[in-house]
């Protein structure tokens, strides 16, 4: 049996085969064209996708020898390679047949033909065209995997309060289909985010498909995210999908967001509200289903109020916002994910450093680290390239002429308790108001603190 939703295309010179193929077949197949004219095919190709092109060796310029089934078979095969042909004639010829199908034919069939047999070809046609059609989507989701896989990444870490409560806002969010924006500076894991809501979410078997939205140019982004068909322009030689839809089914990640032109942000709206995206250079429109998540280091509220970035488009991408903090708040976590980068790195380079003196920590917590997370692997990894000691120490850590961080301790007099206060509420803020940690920061112990926190009204 065909199923229902099967798009047949027959050509052929004459107008009773076809009538009578479209009476046989329209009961079990949802689209039939039929067409007498071998020229019109580019066209119909182009307007249309079939699963099974039927195609008659012989028109009346050339009553006998197939040489125009010939051609218009390579012609089928050149503007679609994923195109299951069958090849029909009246004159039975098993040295054709096999000829045909070297050419790239499924099948051959003999007019009149039984209609029941026909079905039956028809039926293992389909079944082909499936096959080849999952099979070039999976080419070019893996090409897209692989690219992809150029770009390592690790987990993401973290353990103040901060970071406590983006994991909290990932696994609230992930099994879900919700739209998801990730806001942060450079360089705060942004992507680390991504993949962490796909890897948690309902669709974590299927791939991660990412897109760096600020490098693609104004001429290329209808192609890069919808595809294109060969001869759409210059350097199409071949049928390509896009990102959309190699990530239908999928999740797929629209990286620096904020650095589309209105222009684009439009094209994107269109395909985010339509579910459906259309090729460049073809008419025909494909249903896309993905999950969507988004992410940007721009201030994009603003820009939606200054009318740079669309307020529509904002909220179609935002059901669900993931602030993610620059890492000179989250200071408590440098030294985890500076013995993090340690461990990768004296792998990685055979390295005998094994650990920081405490200096050197204290020197890296000082600094305000603009380049973020990302700065401070770097960092590491520079450090641990130039030192054969087996403890770094401050001195190897070169870091860039940006001024370390105000601690938030501002010294106006010299009076003792005014300093202690003033440490004391530092030490609180730091850790969230956790008391063992902040007397362990201080020295003291927690009975030594509470007497403090009420000597000082604290």
């Amino acid at each position: 049996m065909l199923p229902k939703q099967t798009k047949i295309l027959i050509i052929d010179d004459d107008t009773d085969v076809l009538l009578a193929a479209k009476l046989f077949l329209k009961q079990h197949v949802a689209l039939i064209h039929t067409e007498t004219n071998p020229e019109s095919i580019p066209t119909l190709l182009k307007n249309e996708s079939y699963d099974v092109i039927l195609l008659d060796m012989n028109f009346t310029r050339d009553v006998s020898s197939g040489s125009e089934g010939f051609y218009w078979l390579n012609k089928i095969l050149q503007l679609d390679p994923g195109a299951v042909v069958i090849l029909i004639t009246a004159y039975g010829d098993v040295e054709m047949a096999v000829r045909a199908i070297k050419e790239g034919a499924i099948d051959f069939v003999v007019k009149p033909w039984q209609n029941e047999k026909l079905l039956a070809t028809l039926s293992s046609a389909m079944n082909l065209r499936r096959s080849r059609l999952e099979i070039m989507h999976l080419r070019d989701r893996q090409q897209a995997l692989n690219e992809d896989l150029d770009h390592p990444f690790g987990e993401i870490i973290g353990r103040s309060s901060s970071m406590q409560a983006v994991f909290a806002l990932i696994q609230k969010v992930a099994k879900t289909e919700a739209n998801v924006l990730i806001l942060g500076e450079n360089g705060t894991g942004k992507e680390l985010v991504a993949r962490a809501l796909h890897r948690e979410s309902l669709r974590a078997k299927e791939s991660f498909i990412t897109v760096d939205m600020g490098v693609i140019s104004e001429t290329l982004f209808e192609s890069e995210l919808f595809g294109h068909v060969k001869g759409a322009f210059t350097d199409a030689k071949e049928d390509r999908a896009g990102r959309f839809e190699i990530a239908s089914g999928a999740t797929l990640f629209l990286d620096e967001i904020g650095n589309l032109s209105v222009s684009l942000q439009a094209k994107l709206l269109n395909a985010l509200q339509e579910r459906r995206i259309t090729r460049v250079g073809s008419n025909k429109s494909v249903d896309v289903d993905i999950r969507l998540i988004s992410a940007t280091n721009m201030p994009i509220h603003n820009m939606a109020n200054q009318k740079t970035f669309r307020q529509d488009l904002l909220y179609r991408i935002n059901t669900v916002e993931i602030p993610l903090p620059p890492l000179r708040e989250r200071t408590e976590d440098i030294p985890l994910l500076a013995e993090h980068f340690l461990s990768v790195y004296s792998k990685k380079y055979q390295r005998t450093a094994s650990r920081f003196h405490p200096h050197a920590i204290k020197k890296l917590e000082r600094y305000n680290w603009p380049g973020n997370v990302r700065e401070l692997q770097h960092t590491i990894e520079r450090a641990m390239i130039m030192s054969d000691a087996e403890c770094l120490e401050a001195d190897d850590f070169l870091l860039t002429s940006a001024p370390a961080k105000n601690e938030g301790l501002v010294i106006d007099d010299y009076n003792l308790e005014e300093i202690e206060k003033a440490l004391i509420r530092k030490a609180l803020s730091k850790h969230g108001g956790n008391i063992s940690q902040a007397a362990k920061e201080l020295g003291l112990t927690r009975t030594s603190l509470y007497r403090r926190l009420e000597k000082y009204g604290l």
